[in-house]
């Protein structure tokens, strides 16, 4: 573990537990087997941790936040300097990061930092919000993510939310959707397709395309809540959208999707090869304080990967030129 990895986590013991699953990640299978908790562990433990130079994390939690976050936004943009990475993607489900990145770029030289607006309750489906995020100082906005926390696909099939933000009704896309994907396709931005349902990231994408829109994202389709099925995940694939799968989805600590550690990665192996690299961004989607911090993340899952038979490759189609491709680097 890195000195900086350390630093970051020294500052308060609620990050102790995120700790240890760290040095068990770094220390290998033996000691992987030695917790039978971590979620990592299964047939032949983790892979060994690989360098991140050049890979971009485009799902990067951190505080400032509304909610719990193991490190701030400053931290985790040193230590994915250090690691080698290239660029991080600062993402918040209730506030715009634009301008954070800004800040964080200009304090952490090195690495590139940037940042987007979810389109949940704080701010609704709302173009005018999207055009400000673009026209924030410094272009540092790329990604507009529909709602994630309040869609109403999570209020239906997870959690109950009286406030959920609607992007559909009758098969169709409400009107201030489409402003938003005119707002995107103006200032050449991701759509991301959030918490949506299946049918609703399809219906989103195929409207996308229609107006000029080319970086599309479909946000972790795979695990439940979404639960994208394979060939509709396939279908979005051919309609020239990216599929995100995030290494946080895949912990056995992850709430929603209640499989055994061993079965989320098989089910991810599985759809990745079966959606194909060049299709496939993976992320992080780390950050929370139960969870290991986004470069041990990634580079334990990159080794898990590589020992599942996946080629580099296809590890730098999905972790650099994707990603790459939807900031425009």
């Amino acid at each position: 573990m890195s000195f900086s990895s350390r630093e970051a986590m020294s500052n308060a013991p609620a990050r102790r537990a995120s700790g240890r699953l760290l040095l068990a990640l770094i220390a290998g299978a033996a000691a992987l087997h030695a917790q039978p908790a971590c979620p990592w562990c299964g047939p032949g433990g983790a892979g060994a941790p690989v360098r991140l130079d050049g890979v971009i994390d485009l799902h990067v939690h951190s505080a400032p936040d509304s909610g719990p976050r193991s490190i701030d936004a400053l931290q985790i943009a040193r230590i994915a300097r250090d690691a080698g990475m290239k660029a991080i993607l600062l993402k918040n489900h209730y506030a715009p990061t634009a301008g954070l990145a800004f800040v964080v770029e200009r304090a952490v030289p090195g690495i590139r930092v940037f940042g987007g607006v979810a389109l949940n309750g704080s701010m609704g489906v709302n173009a005018a919000a999207v055009a400000h995020m673009a026209a924030t100082t410094g272009g540092h906005g790329k990604v507009v993510w529909m709602p994630t926390f309040d869609s109403e696909h999570y209020h239906r099939v997870d959690r109950p939310n009286p406030n959920f933000v609607p992007v559909s009704r009758r098969g169709k896309l409400l009107p201030e959707v489409l402003e938003v994907l005119d707002r995107i396709a103006e200032h050449g931005l991701v759509l991301a397709t959030g918490h949506s349902s299946p049918e609703e990231s399809l219906m989103l994408i195929r409207e996308a395309r229609k107006r000029g829109i080319d970086k599309i994202l479909v946000t972790h389709p795979l695990p439940p809540p979404v639960s994208m099925p394979l060939e509709l995940q396939k279908e979005a694939a051919g309609l020239g959208a990216l599929l995100e799968y995030p290494v946080g989805t895949a912990l056995a600590v992850y709430p929603s999707w209640k499989v055994s550690a061993d079965e989320k990665f098989n089910a991810y192996v599985e759809a990745m090869r079966a959606v194909g690299p060049e299709n496939v961004v993976l992320s992080s989607d780390l950050g929370q304080p139960m969870n290991p911090i986004h470069t041990d993340g990634l580079a334990g899952f990159i080794g898990k990967l590589l020992g599942a038979g996946f080629m580099q490759a296809d590890i730098d189609k999905m972790t650099k030129s994707n990603p790459a491709r939807l900031l425009g680097l």
